[in-house]
């Protein structure tokens, strides 16, 4: 049974890692999917064009999440081709790790603009719809660093903190209009990033999760499907960990 047929699917970041699975494992489960890229143009409408068919679509667009007005233009875009939105799935972001002595300004607004910011943006840009709707899912990814916190990356636990927060007023906010917010935290999943590691990183990495592996981008993927779909109706302000039981 596909779960999300008829539904359209917002989805930022979605060219390449846990972002191409997502668009591929919502495609393949019935729905519209309109996801950004900022840099990897190619990749993305290769993405698109494979996917793309006479009954369900699938659309690039090239947007910046991080700026408001392009956010207002990418939905603007998006309403022109799939006509409403059901889902948005705020999945864009960066890192930009260094311990806090060497870190520069610069390296902290840069990943809180874009991890961040970009939330808030997309989320104020898609409510009117999703109010209009009086229904909606938004999906927003977070990180298990943004829950317990990690070294060198004071810039990214803080956007991703700062995600958790937002999500839970934004459940509060706008629930009583059948408007779902949620997040997923993922720990370490394997993806193009990770496959640069050496074993012996992946193998201390992997020591301290009980499942005693690497999540795969699907496993993200899957959880996103869940709650996109209405399996989920009554789950909203939840953060969901896909970390192999990393956090328990």
């Amino acid at each position: 049974m596909k779960l999300l047929v008829g539904k359209n699917v917002l989805i930022t970041g979605g060219s390449r890692g846990i972002g191409k699975s997502i668009v591929e494992v919502l495609f393949n489960s019935g729905a519209n999917v309109g996801f950004t890229f900022s840099s990897s143009e190619s990749a993305a409408n290769e993405i698109a064009i494979n996917l793309n068919s006479s009954s369900q679509k699938c659309i690039a667009y090239k947007s910046d999440a991080s700026k408001l007005d392009q956010c207002d233009n990418l939905v603007e875009s998006f309403l022109n081709d799939f006509e409403t939105i059901d889902v948005l799935i705020n999945n864009a972001g960066i890192t930009k790790d260094n311990l806090l002595m060497r870190m520069g300004e610069d390296d902290f607004d840069k990943v809180i603009e874009v991890n961040l910011k970009s939330v808030f943006n997309m989320t104020k840009a898609c409510q009117r719809v999703f109010l209009k709707n009086r229904k909606g899912s938004i999906i927003n990814m977070s990180s298990v660093v943004g829950v317990k916190g990690n070294a060198g990356q004071s810039n990214y636990a803080a956007s991703k903190a700062g995600i958790i927060g937002f999500s839970k007023s934004i459940a509060q906010e706008l629930g009583s209009r059948s408007i779902r917010c949620n997040v997923i935290a993922p720990g370490f999943i394997k993806t193009e990033m990770t496959d640069n590691l050496s074993d012996s990183i992946i193998e201390s990495w992997t020591e301290n999760i009980p499942l005693k592996r690497p999540g795969e981008s699907n496993d993200v993927a899957n959880l996103c499907l869940f709650l996109a779909s209405d399996l989920s109706s009554y789950i909203t302000g939840q953060v969901i960990n896909v970390d192999g039981g990393l956090l328990t």
